[in-house]
């Protein structure tokens, strides 16, 4: 059973980790690699959201294979990356928090009835110690390229399930993005000279409804961006994100400059 605590004065307990682990703090590096959904911890307050860890282990809890294709994908391009510790269950930090996905309910079919039940004491605590410490660690670090004049492109690094809905879904990876399509339509015909079948806005689409970090991070301020969506089989063992964060930095650096240059 779910413990309870509305009346705690935190939800995070001495024992829970950070909401964000942050890689190559000032890094020299143009990228900036955020994962909103690396992480797959439910903090010991909310006893695994009375869910089984098979539930938790599944895409629903987490991006699988997202958090070491992106650890190493900064390492070889030397990058600043912030990765978001907890699951999505708990809190979606690709979400507003008026947005009915930022707490489900519901997510492929599991119901989550811990989050259901919680009420606007907890969901202000799930929000402010883990969406918001994460968000304000991608804000500092933007903030700080900025008076530094350093160049920066945004990407924002997701997994997708090889079949949802029943529907096995044909693309190896997705280029994502609302307004601004720049690096989208750059990366993708790489990829494709690549062999890879890529998505255009597949199988998400980026809106400001359902959608936070490319919104609020990237196109506010005017950066260089993208989402990028890879399938989870591909990326699910250290040999394919090790294959596809060098894929990725042959591509993006041969694309930084001119996305950095006048």
């Amino acid at each position: 059973m779910v413990r309870r605590v509305l009346e705690a004065t935190t939800l995070l307990g001495p024992d829970d980790p950070s909401p964000f682990t942050l890689i190559g703090d000032g890094a020299p590096s143009p990228f900036v690699l955020i994962a909103d959904h690396a992480g797959q911890v439910v903090p010991a307050a909310l006893d695994q959201l009375g869910l089984p860890q098979v539930e938790l282990d599944r895409h629903i809890g987490w991006d699988i294979g997202i958090a070491g294709t992106t650890r190493k994908l900064a390492a070889l391009l030397e990058a600043t990356a912030v990765l978001q510790t907890y699951s999505r269950l708990v809190i979606d930090c690709n979400r507003p928090l008026s947005a009915p996905g930022s707490i489900p309910a519901i997510s492929d079919g599991t119901d989550i009835a811990a989050n259901v039940a919680a009420g606007e004491a907890q969901r202000t605590q799930r929000a402010e110690e883990i969406f918001a410490p994460y968000h304000a660690a991608i804000r500092d670090q933007l903030d700080a390229r900025a008076a530094r004049g350093q160049p920066t492109i945004l990407i924002a690094m997701h997994s997708f399930t090889p079949v949802f809905g029943g529907i096995i879904r044909p693309w190896h990876a997705g280029v994502l993005y609302l307004r601004d399509n720049r690096l989208a339509m750059a990366l993708k015909p790489l990829l494709e000279a690549d062999g890879l079948v890529v998505g255009d806005n597949q199988p998400y689409a980026v809106s400001d409804q359902t959608d936070y970090a490319i919104p609020v991070h990237g196109e506010a301020r005017g950066l260089v961006h993208l989402e990028l969506e890879i399938r989870q089989d591909l990326i699910a063992d250290d040999a394919g994100q090790a294959q596809w964060a060098q894929r990725l930095a042959n591509m993006l650096t041969s694309l930084a400059p001119g996305f950095t240059h006048a």
